[in-house]
C-alpha cells in the first residue's frame, strides 16, 4: 500500500526587497515582563525593584510633607504671629493716643505734660509699627491697602488734635468740635483700618497653624503599605526557600518602621504642642488684646462724655456697651472678653493679672456712675474730678476717679498679655523642635532601606547562577 507523504507547509522566502520589521523597544517591554515573570529570578527582579521605588517615594514623600508642616510651624512662630501681634499694637497705641487726646482736653487749657508726652509715645509707636509692618508683610493686596491708609490718615488726624488743643489753650469752645472730629476720624476710618489689618494677619496665623497640624496622611499610608509589602516578601522568601530571615529584606522592614514610627510620634508631639500653643498662648493673646482695646475705648468714650458738655449721650451708650463687653453685664466680671481670658489661663500668673483687671473694671463701673450723677446734676467740674482726677466743687482733691481705675484694668491686661506670650513661645517653639532631623532622616532611612531590598534580593538572586 502506497502512503502519500503529507504536504509540509514551508515558509515563505524573504523579500530582499523589504527590509526586516522588527517590534519598536518599548513594544516589547510587556513581552519581556511576561517571560521575565515565569521565572524566579525574574519575580525576584520585579519585587526588589518595587520595594525599593516604594521605599524611595516614601521618604521622599515623608521629608517633603515633613519639610511643609515644619516651614508653616516656623512660620507661625516668626512671621504670622509677630505680625498678628503687631498689628494689635498699632491697634492699641492709636486707640490710646485718642483717649489720651480726650484725656489731656479735659484737664483745660494748660495740658499735663505726662498726658502730652504718652500722646506722642503713642503716636511714634503707631508711626514705627506701620512702617515696620509694610517692610515685613508678604499678605494679600488687602493686607497693604489698609497699611496705605494708615499712613495716609494718621497724619491727618494728629493734625486736628493739634488744631483742637490750639483752640483749647486759648478758651475757644471750637477746640471741642476739632477734637471731636478727630475721634470721628480715629473711630470711622483709622481705627476700622487698624482693626482689619488685625484680623488679615490673624487669619494668616490661623492658616499657619492649619497647615502646620495637618496631618501626612499620604506619607503614613506609602509608610504602611512599603511595610506590609517587606512583611509579604520576607513572607514569601520563607516559604519558597524555609529561611527565617533575610538581611537585606530585615534591614528594610527596620528602616521603614523606624521611619514610620518616627514620623507618627515627631507628629504627634508637634500637633500637641501646637495646639497648646494656640489655645494657651495665640488664643489668650487675641482676647487679651481684644479686652485691653476695649478698655481703651470706653475710656475715650467716658472722656469724650465730658468734652461734649451735656450732647454726650451717644458717647455714653457707647461706653456702656465698651464695658460690659469688657467685664460683663454692669462689669460683674461673669462674662466679657475677660471671663473668657480668664477660663483659657492655665496657672496662677495668668489668672491672677486678669482677676485683678476685673476688680478694677468693677470699681471702674461704680466710679463712672458717680461721676455720671455729677454730671447730670450740674456739677460738671465733679465729674471731671471724679474722671481724671482734680479738685472737687468743695474743694477737696478727688482721692478715687476712673482714670485710675482705667490704668489698674490696662496695666493689669499688659501684664497677662506678656504672660500668654511666653507661654506661646514656648509651646510653639517645642512644637515646631519636635520636627526638627525628621525629614532628612526619614529621607536618609529610607534610601537606606532601598539598598537593603536590593542587596537582600541580590542575595536570593546569587543562588541561581
Amino acid at each position: 500500500m502506497t502512503h502519500t507523504p503529507t504536504p509540509v507547509a514551508v515558509p515563505p522566502a524573504p523579500d530582499p526587497h523589504r527590509p526586516h520589521q522588527r517590534q519598536r523597544a518599548w513594544a516589547e517591554v510587556p513581552g519581556r515582563l511576561r517571560t521575565a515573570g515565569v521565572t524566579e529570578p525574574g519575580r525576584l527582579r520585579i519585587i526588589g525593584s518595587l520595594l525599593a521605588l516604594l521605599l524611595v517615594a516614601f521618604g521622599t514623600v515623608t521629608a517633603w510633607q515633613v519639610a511643609d508642616r515644619s516651614a508653616a510651624a516656623d512660620d507661625v512662630v516668626n512671621r504670622s504671629e509677630p505680625l498678628s501681634a503687631q498689628a494689635a499694637d498699632i491697634y492699641r497705641s492709636l486707640a490710646d493716643a485718642d483717649t489720651t487726646a480726650a484725656g489731656g482736653f479735659l484737664a483745660g487749657g494748660l495740658e499735663p505734660r505726662a498726658v502730652r508726652q504718652r500722646y506722642e509715645n503713642d503716636i511714634a509707636l503707631a508711626s514705627r509699627n506701620i512702617a515696620d509692618a509694610a517692610a515685613k508683610t508678604s499678605g494679600s493686596d488687602e493686607a497693604r491697602a489698609e497699611i496705605e491708609l494708615l499712613n495716609r490718615q494718621l497724619p491727618v488726624y494728629t493734625g486736628l488734635v493739634e488744631t483742637a488743643r490750639a483752640n483749647n489753650k486759648q478758651g475757644l469752645p471750637l477746640g471741642g468740635a476739632y477734637l471731636r472730629y478727630a475721634n470721628g476720624q480715629m473711630s470711622n476710618t483709622i481705627l476700622p483700618a487698624a482693626k482689619k489689618l488685625w484680623d488679615l494677619e490673624t487669619a494668616r496665623l490661623n492658616d499657619d497653624y492649619r497647615r502646620a497640624k495637618a496631618l501626612p496622611w499620604a506619607a503614613w499610608g506609602l509608610g504602611v503599605l512599603a511595610l506590609g509589602g517587606l512583611v509579604w516578601a520576607q513572607r514569601r522568601s520563607y516559604h519558597r526557600t524555609n529561611r527565617v530571615f533575610n538581611q537585606g529584606l530585615l534591614a528594610g522592614s527596620a528602616a521603614t518602621a523606624v521611619v514610620l514610627l518616627w514620623l507618627v510620634a515627631g507628629h504627634s508631639v508637634a500637633r500637641l504642642q501646637l495646639d497648646t500653643s494656640y489655645n494657651q498662648g495665640a488664643k489668650s493673646l487675641s482676647l487679651l488684646n481684644k479686652a485691653r482695646i476695649e478698655s481703651l475705648q470706653s475710656r475715650g468714650d467716658e472722656n469724650l462724655t465730658l468734652v461734649a458738655r451735656g450732647a454726650g449721650a451717644e458717647y455714653d451708650n457707647e461706653f456702656r456697651s465698651g464695658m460690659q463687653s469688657l467685664a460683663g453685664k454692669n462689669a460683674d466680671g461673669r462674662t466679657g472678653l475677660l471671663a473668657q481670658a480668664l477660663a483659657l489661663a492655665n496657672d496662677a500668673k495668668g489668672r491672677d493679672s486678669i482677676k485683678t483687671a476685673m476688680k478694677d473694671a468693677q470699681a471702674w463701673w461704680a466710679l463712672n456712675g458717680k461721676a455720671r450723677a455729677s454730671d447730670d446734676s450740674g456739677n460738671y467740674q465733679d465729674a471731671v474730678a471724679q474722671t481724671i482726677g482734680g479738685d472737687l466743687k468743695s474743694g477737696k482733691q478727688a482721692k478715687e476717679y476712673t482714670g485710675i481705675c482705667f490704668d489698674g484694668v490696662d496695666a493689669s491686661i499688659e501684664a497677662a498679655v506678656a504672660h500668654e506670650q511666653q507661654e506661646f513661645q514656648h509651646a510653639a517653639n517645642a512644637g515646631r523642635g519636635a520636627l526638627t532631623g525628621l525629614g532628612a532622616g526619614a529621607a536618609l532611612l529610607a534610601v537606606l532601606g532601598a539598598t537593603g531590598v536590593v542587596l537582600g534580593i541580590g542575595r536570593r538572586l546569587s543562588e541561581y547562577r
